[in-house]
């Protein structure tokens, strides 16, 4: 899945539109992608303009929207159908390796439970076999239309 993809399935664009491909999906199961990391992107000229490092936040957030994306794939629907999901929390997040510019970060999601409006799951995000980042996500579904 190109982001011309994803355009159709996350309100997100730039420069907050953090998954820039999907490369495995398993429908009501689990989902691959990837953010690519550019020195050229705002948030490294504050984050720290000497050292820049990639903010956690910004971890769970690309692993949010991969979220979504598994959400609305799971359930063959498109933006067009007039819903979003939110992210609603998060557990246990721990940052272990820190992501710099030049960085590929592989975002894997798998799902804990898909009720009727929400959804949870488990993100990792890796930066090739380093575990950058675990988390619990909780997404929930709101019509917006």
């Amino acid at each position: 899945m190109e982001v011309t993809d994803i355009w159709n399935l996350l309100p997100h664009r730039y420069p907050f539109l953090l998954v820039d491909r999907v490369l495995e999906f398993e429908a009501d199961k689990r989902i691959v992608a990837i953010k690519n990391v550019t020195i050229n992107e705002p948030q490294f000229t504050g984050h720290f303009p000497n050292s820049p490092v990639f903010p956690g936040v910004m971890i769970v957030e690309a692993l949010a929207q991969v979220s979504g994306i598994l959400a609305f794939k799971s359930r063959n629907r498109t933006l067009d159908d007039g819903y979003i999901y939110y992210l609603a929390g998060t557990d246990k997040t721990k940052f272990k390796h820190s992501v710099v510019p030049g960085d590929q970060l592989r975002l894997e999601v798998e799902i804990v439970n898909l009720r009727n409006h929400w959804l949870k799951a488990s993100g990792k995000a890796y930066v090739g076999d380093k575990l950058a980042c675990s988390t619990l996500l909780t997404c929930a579904e709101q019509k917006v239309s």
